[in-house]
Parts: structure tokens; C-alpha cells; sequence
């Protein structure tokens, strides 16, 4: 079976006559003359020359995002802190630290990773439930912003090391609010049951107790009860229980001055999925936040990243099947395990639309599980062996969740600005697989 897309036969499992379905391409990518663009680079121009699988991120759209929430929170004091954790490329930490950006980081390989991008260590948030000692001192000794601390126990580590230092921790307490973010239970962080946070009766006793600790500086009160929520509700009425119990610590004599809400504004990565604009979202917030005298900080991760990255791969073979069809593609659950650890959704596309029969099939990479796959029973626009595709949406949570399971290499990055790209980290080899390793 040839390589080549013009002479190698296509698998298709419906009817003559029926119309292909149109895949979800969110901005900065667009269709112009049946080509697959990011800006103004079109994609097959990238997958030639870089190879796949490649991640590839638009800057243009990363930026936009960053604005809107910059611009619905003119005249309001706030922070703009980035979810490392989402995708921590150097060259996206780059671009947001040079549009003012904060950070929030849960490790300290996270903070040496915005540092080394430039980032302002002054517009650091360290969250994370599991914070080291070495990690506190590191932290400590670049300056950052604030803790945000999820225990006691975490809370007498920073008091504990801060005092060794001669200096003190700037801290908030994540709390749990007890609300249910309507999110996938991997992803769901504001309920008693979860790890995250500390429950408002414990936080008042702490805020109290260790008010006077000469290890801390309280600052403020923090939040976050989950991602990709598209219904805002449940994170409006977190927003209303922290501000209430920030409101009474204030008026008790704790010199509370920000309330942080967390991220998880979601996306679409289905084509019926509606999620709430990020201007309305702020809106919704700031109608709970203009009177208080609290400055907000806000922690934005998928809604900045996802929808500006794809994953581009190849079609390897097409395996057709009594029960369904297979496209085994050169990316895998390595690359991308969004699908199978999450049960998620992303659009594939192709990166040259043509006339086609529909094609019912799942899509799967090579590695030996067989929950390596991207969809299962998809309808797509009629593929061909050798073809390039574009996983969609794949720019939060794709590359960081990263590995090198059946030593496959990982992917390279690529940054998309205007009419030009460049490889901004380079595909692993097989000696890096290895690298550090000794018999």
C-alpha cells in the first residue's frame, strides 16, 4: 500500500451521496481554498517541513484571549495569573509575560520554566497541594507574589522556612467552597470529597491562629472548583462564598486585600458546546467584586491556550474491519491522553478539504494499548494513507501531559506568528530517550 495520498485507497463506511461533515476549526485556524491555515502559515507547509506528530500554536489567538480578559477588567485591580500547568512551552510563557501576564505555578520546575521566559517572579501565585520544602525556599528566595496553601501542615512548612530565611510567606488559603463544578471528576476541584482546599470553618481558625506567626503575611483568600465549565453558575456562586468569608475575616482584623477565583473557563471542543464568552464570564464576577474593595485575581489556563493549538499527524494505514475501520495514525496516547484519560472530545481535521464520502472509523495512534486512540467511531471527511490531519483544540493539556511511553520520542512545538512559524522545541531523538540513563 503506497505512502502516497493519490494512489493509496480510502476506508468509507456510509452510503454514496452523503455530504462529509465540516470539522470545528476555533481561530486563529481557517479553511482558504480547501487548506488548513494558522494565521497566515498553511499547515501542510509546517507538517513537510517539521514532520509529525508536531504541535502547532498560534500566537495571534493566544494573545486575543489574554486581551479580552485584560480588557473586560479595565478599572478594576486585578491579576491575570497564567495556569502553567496548561501548556508550559517557553516560548507561550514568553509571549504572555511580555503582554504583562502573572503565573500561576503548583511546582518549582514551573517557576524556573517563567523565569528562564522572562517572567516577573513578583506576578507568581504557587498553588498546588504538595509543595516541598526545597520548592518553598526556591520560591522565597525569586520573590514571588504569594502562596496559595491548601493545609495546616503546608501552612507551618511555610511559616517554618520563611522564619529560617529571616524573611515571611506571603499567603492565601485555597478554600473549598462545597460547590460542584458540573465538570468530569478528574477535573473537579471545589468539593469536600476532592484534595484540593480547606474547608471554611478550618480556614477561619487558621487565618485566626496564625495571624500573628512572624513566618506570614496573609494576603488573601483563594478558590478554584474545577475546568472546562461551560455553565458559569457554580463558579459565580464560589466567587459569592469567598468574598462573603473574605468580607467577615476583613471585618475580624485579618488584613485580607485580594481574592483569587481560580480559572476554568471552558472551551468548545465540540461544535454544539456554548461556552460563556470570557467578557461575560468576567462581567458575571466583577457585579460581585465592584463594591467589595477586594482586588480579584484570576487564574486562566485551557480558555487562553487550547483552542490556539493543534496536533498534527499523518495517517499511517487504514486497517478496515467487519465491525468498524481504523485509522492508525503517528501521533498516540503519548502525545495527546486527553481522550482516553478523560473521555475527551477533539475535532480532526484535515489539512486539504476535497469533494468525499463521509468515513465512519476510529482513529488510533501505535502505541500498544488499545486506549490509544483519538475517536472512536467518528465521522470525518474521507481520509487517505499518507494524509495529514489536524487534532484540534489540542493546545491546553496536550504536550504538557506529554510522555515518552512506548519510547516514543516527543513531539516538536511549533509558534505560529502572522505569515511566519518556527520550531520552538525540537523533536526528541532516540538518544534523548536515553538520556541521564547508565547500565
Amino acid at each position: 500500500m503506497s505512502l502516497d495520498p493519490q494512489n493509496s485507497p480510502a476506508v468509507t463506511s456510509v452510503p454514496a451521496g452523503a455530504a462529509a461533515p465540516s470539522p470545528l476549526v476555533p481561530a486563529p485556524f481557517s479553511y482558504r481554498d480547501g487548506d488548513l491555515y494558522c494565521d497566515d502559515v498553511r499547515l501542510s507547509e509546517i507538517a513537510a517541513a517539521a514532520g509529525t506528530p508536531c504541535y502547532v500554536y498560534g500566537a495571534a489567538g493566544i494573545r486575543d484571549r489574554y486581551l479580552a480578559y485584560r480588557d473586560a477588567l479595565v478599572g478594576v485591580p486585578h491579576a491575570i495569573c497564567y495556569a502553567v500547568k496548561a501548556n508550559s512551552s517557553l516560548a507561550i510563557l514568553r509571549l504572555l509575560a511580555e503582554l504583562g501576564a502573572g503565573f500561576d505555578i503548583v511546582s518549582g520546575g514551573e517557576l524556573f520554566r517563567v523565569l528562564r521566559a522572562g517572567g516577573d517572579p513578583a506576578k507568581v501565585v504557587f498553588s498546588g497541594v504538595g509543595k516541598a520544602e526545597s520548592e518553598i525556599a526556591y520560591a522565597l528566595n525569586q520573590g514571588i507574589h504569594s502562596f496559595n496553601c491548601e493545609s495546616e501542615s503546608e501552612l507551618l512548612l511555610l511559616a517554618a522556612t520563611a522564619r529560617g530565611m529571616g524573611t515571611r510567606a506571603r499567603v492565601s488559603l485555597r478554600v473549598n467552597p462545597d460547590v460542584d463544578a458540573n465538570t468530569h471528576p478528574y477535573i473537579s476541584t471545589g468539593l469536600q470529597e476532592h484534595k484540593f482546599g480547606i474547608p471554611f470553618p478550618e480556614a477561619r481558625r487558621l487565618y485566626t491562629q496564625y495571624r500573628g506567626d512572624p513566618g506570614i503575611e496573609w494576603v488573601g483568600v483563594s478558590c478554584h472548583i474545577g475546568s472546562q465549565i461551560l455553565d458559569v453558575s457554580p463558579l459565580v456562586e464560589a466567587v459569592e462564598k469567598v468574598l462573603a468569608l473574605a468580607s467577615d475575616l476583613r471585618a475580624e482584623g485579618i488584613p485580607i486585600q485580594e481574592v483569587d477565583i481560580g480559572g476554568g473557563l471552558g472551551i468548545a471542543y465540540r461544535p454544539q458546546e456554548e461556552p460563556t464568552a470570557i467578557p461575560s464570564f468576567i462581567a458575571q464576577v466583577l457585579e460581585k467584586f465592584r463594591l467589595s474593595g477586594f482586588s480579584l485575581a484570576v487564574e486562566p489556563g485551557r480558555s487562553l491556550v487550547a483552542e490556539s493549538g493543534v496536533l498534527l499527524t499523518r495517517v499511517l494505514h487504514l486497517k478496515p474491519g467487519s465491525d468498524r475501520n481504523f485509522v492508525i495514525v503517528d501521533a498516540a496516547m503519548n502525545d495527546l491522553i486527553r481522550p482516553v484519560l478523560y473521555h475527551a472530545h477533539h475535532e480532526i481535521a484535515p489539512l486539504t478539504l476535497r469533494p468525499s464520502q463521509p468515513l465512519v472509523a476510529d482513529v488510533v495512534g501505535p502505541v500498544c494499548e488499545s486506549g490509544d486512540f483519538f475517536a472512536r467511531k467518528r465521522t470525518l471527511p474521507e481520509v487517505s494513507q499518507g494524509e495529514w490531519l489536524a487534532i484540534c483544540a489540542a493546545g491546553a493539556y496536550g504536550f504538557s501531559l506529554s510522555s515518552n511511553y512506548n519510547a516514543r520520542p516527543r513531539a516538536a512545538e511549533v509558534l505560529v506568528e502572522g505569515a511566519t512559524w518556527r520550531v520552538v522545541r525540537e523533536r526528541e531523538s532516540w538518544e534523548d530517550l536515553i538520556r541521564g540513563e547508565s547500565f
